[in-house]
């Protein structure tokens, strides 16, 4: 089983306004709610390449309600731990550009944080737990560390697509799978990458350093894997960009289905790349039914 972890989870409402004006009434033309969170939206797009995952996190109040009432709708498993503050809105205001206003999300206690630890005890050898998106305030920074250990000592695998301090701790977790952007990726080793050239000292590094699989998104130039069997490059189809939010975690819910479907890991990585540009290229995450029809123009080289 594929576990997703959203620590600080969020109803996403999406607010599409023309000719906003600061400090006067303005009227959206529409608006769309859906559940917010990495780990939400790799289960989201697991399902829909239909493959089973299990969302877990921390929910509250009646955002966190809507968020579960929602993934049941979509025949998703959820197994999240309840605390008494409300779940996070995030707004996102559309209007040319786009401005977002993130919540806080609610507290969450030490009991609560060690009640969530302990169900990563009862996963067993072949499980794999994406950790995803960032640490609330309320937690340890090393959260992550902590779960990763867990998960080592049942066998499980982990998968990172995380940001922040944390990414510069990933490989160090021994990952089945991380997926930075060439931005983290400059970041975790303080120096700036803007080519595939630049990229491939430091993807080699971090299998070095621990990580079995290594994806590096490297925006309109494509994608970089790097693994124990080479590494490999992908071009990007063609399309029109329309949604960043969910595009990566479009790309590691891709490789996982692959995965999981007894893919090779250069055919698994090809179906992350679309499935991330079937989500770029639509205004909520990417339906199978596009993966299909944009797979055709995606190339993986071998490096």
């Amino acid at each position: 089983m594929i576990y997703t972890v959203t620590l600080n989870p969020s109803v996403d409402y999406i607010v599409h306004v023309e000719d906003f004006a600061v400090g006067g009434l303005n009227r959206s033309t529409y608006d769309q709610k859906y559940p917010g969170g990495k780990g939400i939206n790799v289960s989201r797009l697991l399902k829909r390449h239909g493959v089973e995952s299990k969302a877990l996190g921390f929910i509250g109040g009646f955002t966190g309600k809507y968020i579960q009432d929602f993934l049941q709708n979509e025949q998703l498993q959820t197994a999240f731990h309840e605390v008494s503050e409300d779940t996070r809105i995030n707004v996102k205001l559309k209007t040319g550009e786009e401005t977002e206003i993130n919540g806080l999300g609610p507290s969450i206690t030490e009991a609560q944080f060690e009640s969530f630890l302990s169900q990563f005890s009862s996963l067993t050898e072949g499980d794999v737990v994406v950790l995803a998106g960032s640490i609330p305030s309320s937690l340890p920074h090393n959260t992550y560390e902590r779960i990763a250990e867990v998960c080592r000592e049942q066998g499980v695998r982990v998968v990172l697509d995380i940001s922040g301090e944390a990414l510069k701790k990933a490989a160090d977790m021994k990952p089945f799978l991380m997926k930075p952007n060439h931005h983290e990726l400059g970041e975790m080793f303080e120096t700036s990458i803007s080519s595939a050239e630049e990229a491939i000292p430091y993807g080699k590094k971090l299998l070095e350093q621990g990580a079995e699989h290594v994806i590096v998104s490297m925006a309109g130039d494509g994608a970089l894997l790097f693994s124990k069997e080479g590494i490999y490059q992908s071009n990007v189809p063609k399309g029109t960009l329309v949604n960043s939010v969910g595009a990566g975690d479009s790309v590691v819910a891709g490789f996982l289905a692959g995965v999981s479907k007894g893919l090779s890991i250069e055919d698994s990585f090809k179906l992350g790349v679309t499935s991330g540009s079937a989500t770029a290229f639509s205004e909520e995450l990417g339906t199978k039914e596009l993966v299909d029809t944009l797979l055709p123009q995606v190339k993986v080289t071998r490096i």
